[in-house]
């Protein structure tokens, strides 16, 4: 069986089933994790929960709206300011959070006042920002609180004003992908199709599934503007509420991520008659082959080839001069969702690096089967991995670079393993011919900086002694120290430059002659 066992589970043995070692001439049914199921008590889990990926992966990427969270403060807080969703209204959504700051008086008597309170209060306190969406949170869904009832008796008071509800509550599915869909349904249930949008090409595309990050957004549709066709919406990185409700107009819906959007597309193919097509913007060959796609559904190749050759002639020499340094380092894909498998063949074959290991917190099984597919024999690919895990694993695998989320990156670092984050970027945009290339540089400098040699060393060993010199703040508050110390020239010029290091030595030495 190719099921990996990990030493810190054994006491778990559900666990077994969730990673496996991709052997030689397995197929995807022989080495396929267990994914997207309810989290096993007991493994400490890191995933996010359904609210979190319908707010924040998926909803406050909206750049003119209100995004307000009906439950406690610590929700909104967590997904507020995470991910460089970034926007060219001066990121209004990233600067400001909202929540009705449920209690536990609430709970008891209701909270459908307090959202009516504090729906208004955004309002008037943005009177340009016409626009508000609410997330529901556990508690608000435990209680009953009827969301779109308030919404709708708002906008009666309120006229010029729009709210878009989503039921999505931390529970409403095993990981934040059952927010995903929450919040892709209530959409196109209660807003496509409310606003018809000015048509100005005979090229039109919703792009669904991106979500601009630093700038990602704003690469692909130069490439489409090139090419002669109108985005009407951008479903969601910096994108306009108004706009979103007008995909119903689009010729053709262009997918990036499906993990988090494939719903509304396939609901808009089955309501409007929208055809899906699904793309990549990350690497040489598959934006090439993404954009050949797009240009042949239109019958306009020569400007998707024109493009194609005038940005591979531009930044392909560079590429070429990272491959020669990457090929053969280690590299544990630990993005999760669509990365996962946008990213395995393409950093393979494009940069020369070796993917050891593919994860993620809340892949569905068809992510799984496409990651391993594109990862090479002996990639260890794991399922919802927990922290003690994530340890073991890097110790196995021993990769030159992990690229993952901010928790795992930190966790990496305390163990000397340099990390490149990949949900937010370290220096993106990655999307894009040149984007490929920046993506390339950061492996590289992640790799080969000597910041990470220079972590190895034990300074405690060094031949000249660490524990002579200026006095430290520890040094003078250490209870044991003697009179030479205090009364040091270099500690005394010190003292009256600093409020903390006087107090110290007053409490230790009250008779000390402070400098005034």
């Amino acid at each position: 069986m190719p099921y990996h066992e990990f030493e810190c589970s054994k006491c778990i043995p559900e666990r077994k089933q969730h990673a496996v070692i991709k052997g030689p001439g397995e197929n995807l049914t022989d080495a396929l994790p267990l994914g997207y199921l309810n989290t096993i008590p007991g493994t400490i889990s890191e995933r996010g929960c359904a609210y979190c990926g319908a707010k924040h992966v998926i909803g406050t990427p909206m750049k003119d709206a209100i995004h307000m969270s009906h439950g406690p403060v610590g929700c909104t807080y967590d997904t507020w300011q995470t991910k460089r969703y970034i926007s060219n209204n001066d990121n209004f959504q990233i600067k400001y959070t909202y929540a009705t700051d449920m209690k536990e008086k609430h709970v008891v008597f209701g909270a459908e006042k307090l959202l009516r309170q504090n729906i208004i209060e955004a309002f008037k306190a943005f009177p340009d920002i016409k626009r508000m969406c609410i997330y529901q949170t556990c508690a608000s869904a435990l209680i009953g609180d009827d969301i779109n009832a308030v919404a709708q008796k708002v906008m009666k008071e309120m006229p010029g004003v729009d709210i878009f509800v989503c039921n999505s509550p931390g529970f409403g599915g095993p990981s934040q992908s059952g927010g995903h869909h929450k919040i892709n349904i209530a959409w196109i249930d209660q807003k496509v199709g409310t606003l018809e949008p000015e048509i100005k090409s005979d090229y039109v595309i919703n792009y669904v599934g991106e979500y601009n990050i630093q700038g990602d957004e704003e690469v692909m549709m130069d490439y489409f503007k090139r090419m002669g066709i109108q985005i009407l919406s951008t479903f969601t990185g910096n994108g306009s509420y108004d706009d979103l409700r007008s995909m119903h107009k689009a010729h053709l819906n262009v997918l990036e991520c499906a993990r988090s959007a494939e719903y509304i597309c396939n609901e808009l193919r089955k309501r409007y008659g929208i055809p899906r097509l699904d793309i990549d913007g990350f690497g040489f060959g598959p934006l090439s082959l993404s954009l050949r796609k797009i240009g042949l559904f239109f019958g306009i190749e020569d400007k998707a080839q024109a493009i194609i050759d005038e940005e591979t002639a531009k930044w392909k020499p560079e590429l070429d001069w990272y491959k020669e340094r990457l090929k053969g380092k280690k590299v544990c894909l630990w993005s999760g969702g669509s990365k996962l498998w946008h990213w395995a063949h393409a950093i393979h074959e494009e940069m020369g690096v070796e993917v050891v290991s593919v994860y993620s917190k809340f892949g569905h099984q068809g992510d799984f089967e496409k990651g391993i597919a594109r990862c090479e024999e002996g990639a260890l690919a794991i399922d919802d991995p927990n922290e003690l895990e994530g340890l073991e694993a890097m110790e196995m695998l021993k990769p030159d670079v992990i690229f993952t989320g901010k928790r795992p990156g930190e966790v990496a670092k305390k163990i000397r393993v340099p990390y490149l984050n990949a949900h937010a970027y370290h220096n993106g945009p990655y999307k894009g011919f040149e984007g490929w290339v920046r993506f390339a540089r950061d492996i590289y400098n992640a790799i080969y900086s000597p910041i990470h040699k220079l972590a190895y060393l034990d300074i405690s060993k060094d031949e000249i002694p660490t524990d002579k010199g200026f006095s430290t703040q520890k040094m003078i508050s250490d209870v044991n120290l003697s009179e030479e110390v205090v009364s040091s020239p270099d500690l005394r010029e010190y003292t009256g430059k600093c409020n903390i290091i006087p107090d110290l030595c007053k409490k230790t030495y009250p008779d000390f002659p402070l400098k005034k």
